[in-house]
């Protein structure tokens, strides 16, 4: 089994002091060695933003993408090789924004991945502008007079989009994020945490201190209750919960696919394989 000295890299973490992010990094590590994974197993992808750099910082197989392009990578490589375990990191402008209709296609699709979102409502790595998840009135070097579009509701959107595991957690509760991890993984299907990840630098509204005074935990929330689901998804302001928010069992993208579904593309032999009809239909 995997330890965290196992899982650690060389690499110099270049995140600023008390970013949000080492609470990810922490709780995604432990889950890990929780699930009793081996390193050779994993694939993790990540975009552009922050977040990207998580790929330097746990000892496993990566691949760090473009901006907005988790998604297709980390489907692609999933249906590649269906036993390795796949998990995608993107941050809020990464996956809402440029990413967006990868995320929405990938939870009606149910692509058994887990997407892991960095959700600080702002963007870090370009010094300070708005996303679709930054509050309205927000004031940024981009929106100077305050943003003026309504905040994006990814749980929600998750949700009415068909994601067969929806949850949300919070990276400075880095215990609970961890089991909510665990149990994303565990899950077959598309599985999806949204984490709120405040940015020390320039997020100035959405602190530590302003999320510890509004989430509370879900309990005794039924998770197979998709009504009750959206419900609670729409709760903001004084009372914001996190935990798991929805959950179904239903098959995936991979077992609709008779081609794949009994053998993995990787393990298909190629040397027989005659395309030049197709190639000359493209002629």
């Amino acid at each position: 089994m995997v330890t965290l000295k196992e899982l650690n890299t060389p690499m110099k973490i270049v995140w600023c002091p008390g970013c949000g992010n080492f609470g990810i990094l922490s709780a995604f590590k432990s889950a890990i060695i929780e699930l009793g994974l081996e390193r050779e197993q994993i694939v993790i992808v990540s975009g552009i933003g922050c977040h990207g750099k998580i790929v330097d910082y746990v000892n496993t197989n990566g691949f760090h993408g473009i901006h907005g392009r988790v998604l297709p990578l980390a489907t692609g490589i999933k249906l590649a090789n269906p036993k390795l375990t796949v998990i995608g990191f993107a941050g809020d402008a990464d996956c809402y924004d440029e990413g967006w209709d990868h995320f929405c296609h990938a939870a009606r699709r149910n692509v058994d991945i887990t997407l892991i979102v960095h959700n600080n409502m702002i963007l870090g790595l370009t010094t300070g502008q708005t996303t679709s998840t930054s509050q309205p009135g927000f004031k940024t070097k981009s929106t100077p007079f305050g943003a003026i579009s309504p905040s994006l509701n990814p749980i929600a959107n998750a949700i009415v989009s068909h994601a067969t595991f929806v949850a949300r957690g919070f990276s400075g509760d880095p215990k609970h994020l961890q089991s909510l991890i665990v149990e994303a993984i565990k899950h077959k299907g598309f599985s999806y945490i949204d984490v709120f990840q405040p940015c020390v630098t320039f997020n100035y509204l959405n602190t530590f201190e302003w999320f510890r005074k509004r989430i509370y935990k879900l309990e005794d929330h039924e998770v197979t209750d998709k009504w009750k689901a959206l419900e609670k998804s729409l709760e903001w302001g004084t009372r914001i919960p996190i935990g798991i928010f929805y959950k179904e069992e239903r098959p995936t993208y991979r077992e609709h696919l008779p081609h794949v579904k009994s053998k993995s593309l990787s393990m298909m032999s190629i040397a027989d394989m005659d395309i030049s009809e197709i190639i000359e239909t493209l002629m």
